[in-house]
């Protein structure tokens, strides 16, 4: 009878993480969500960037381009995790799993894989990070990775009234 009771326990508790997993999945989605709209701000060259955001397909992805180099990157959730695919100017797609921080003010993507990526030392956006101020101030931190060496741009956007 005890090694029932620990038995269901552990089942329980397990089934109390992938909830805690799932949760902190949508709560990130929620996240990018409340981005829909036009945000403006500056590259690291001076130059005006653009980025808008659109919840699309029901409610199942979000859509966010930039106007620097007219890059689409998809978000959209894959059971408990988080999934963005980055669709780059580099002519690859890489796709990175991404987690919140406990502080809910930081959504960072990892490496996962990518398609059309000619070898491992080619390059390609490795790392992005997602930066939240407050409703109306964010910023974009992308890593691209080639031959080894990581190049980190950060973007600081409003968003445009």
């Amino acid at each position: 009878m005890k090694a029932l009771r620990i038995a269901i326990a552990l089942l329980l508790a397990m089934g109390a993480t992938t909830a805690l997993s799932a949760s902190d999945a949508q709560k990130s989605f929620a996240k990018l969500k409340s981005l829909a709209g036009t945000w403006e701000g500056k590259a690291p060259d001076g130059k005006t960037v653009e980025v808008s955001y659109h919840v699309i397909s029901g409610g199942s992805a979000v859509m966010s381009q930039m106007t620097e180099n007219s890059m689409v990157t998809m978000y959209h959730l894959d059971g408990d995790r988080l999934v963005m695919t980055h669709y780059c100017g580099a002519g690859n797609q890489p796709r990175m799993i991404g987690k919140l921080s406990g502080d809910g003010n930081t959504l960072d993507f990892n490496f996962l894989d990518a398609t059309n990526l000619a070898s491992p030392k080619a390059g390609h956006m490795h790392h992005a990070t997602l930066i939240f101020a407050d409703a109306d101030h964010y910023a974009e931190r992308w890593t691209f990775t080639q031959d080894g060496k990581d190049t980190t741009e950060q973007f600081s956007l409003q968003r445009k009234q």
